[in-house]
């Protein structure tokens, strides 16, 4: 939201002076953020990562830039603050310590929890997996793999996952698939509503319209109780051909609209009730004697 100074002492004043007219506005009009994020991608100095680059200054950079962040964030009153880790990722490995690369970047998440809890702050942290573009592998490639990072560095109980179903389908899965991955393993904390196009191979950022997509993402926050603090936001833009500016407020309508339509579908499938009883049926032998006790036997061994 201000452009970057000749140094970092520069930038951050650049971003007091917005930050002051941003609070000014709020209280105004009672409007917070949702969630705020470090831009560690555009900038050439993060041609090789950030927190995962290979020079130490870079990184150095890049935690200043969390650090002023998170602040920032904690002062407007934002509820979560966002990772989406653009470049923390390889092109080639032929010029790569994975193991090294990945080990700064839990290190450099532990010091965002350890200042997040020295200021205070008490929104929920979160990561945003994407598989790729602009780098070739991104280590938080989809939900699963950043679970499993995340209890590897013993970060499990930090961070949750902000969704973006445009990237749950580049990285092969669909919007329904990471929202349950994260659901299951208690890490679900926001979604990015948005969609991409089949025919396009990359990131379009669309506005969701797909009724029946809307359904199936609604009922998975239903079955998670909500979000709060997390909650949806429309990270999605209109097509470079839109040069109506209405089109971008008819744009949003049409994103919520599809939202809600999604949420009472799922509201008439739980009144209804059947598709919950085809699952329960469907694995109504584990509910028989013997399949109650491989299921019990089976928890305690993972137990031990």
């Amino acid at each position: 939201i201000a452009p970057d100074g000749k140094t970092l002492a520069e930038t951050n004043a650049n971003l007091d002076e917005i930050v002051e007219l941003a609070k000014q506005l709020q209280s105004e009009t009672n409007i917070k953020p949702l969630w705020g994020t470090a831009q560690l991608f555009m900038h050439p100095r993060y041609m090789h990562g950030a927190a995962t680059s290979p020079e130490v200054k870079v990184y150095a950079y890049a935690a200043a830039q969390v650090k002023k962040a998170l602040e920032v964030t904690h002062y407007l009153g934002g509820e979560n603050y966002v990772f989406w880790g653009g470049r923390e990722g390889y092109q080639t490995l032929l010029n790569t310590d994975m193991k090294r690369e990945l080990e700064h970047l839990a290190n450099f998440l532990q010091a965002a929890v350890n200042h997040k809890k020295k200021i205070g702050f008490n929104g929920t942290l979160l990561i945003e997996p994407k598989p790729q573009e602009p780098t070739k592998h991104q280590y938080d490639w989809d939900v699963a793999t950043t679970f499993s990072f995340l209890q590897k560095f013993g970060l499990t109980g930090e961070f949750k996952i902000n969704v973006e179903c445009n990237h749950a389908t580049l990285s092969g899965h669909s919007c329904h698939h990471e929202l349950e991955t994260a659901r299951i393993n208690d890490i679900l904390g926001n979604i990015d509503a948005n969609t991409g196009d089949p025919q396009v191979g990359w990131d379009t950022d669309e506005f969701l319209t797909d009724i029946s997509e809307a359904t199936l993402i609604m009922s998975s926050v239903v079955k998670n109780d909500g979000l709060a603090p997390g909650g949806f936001n429309f990270d999605a833009k209109l097509r470079r051909e839109s040069t109506d500016v209405e089109d971008l407020f008819i744009a949003h309508i049409s994103g919520m609209d599809t939202m809600a339509r999604g949420l009472r579908n799922v509201a008439k499938l739980i009144e209804d009730g059947s598709l919950d009883e085809l699952v329960r049926k469907r694995y109504q032998s584990f509910d028989t004697e013997i399949g109650a006790m491989i299921e019990r036997l089976g928890r305690e061994t993972l137990k031990r």
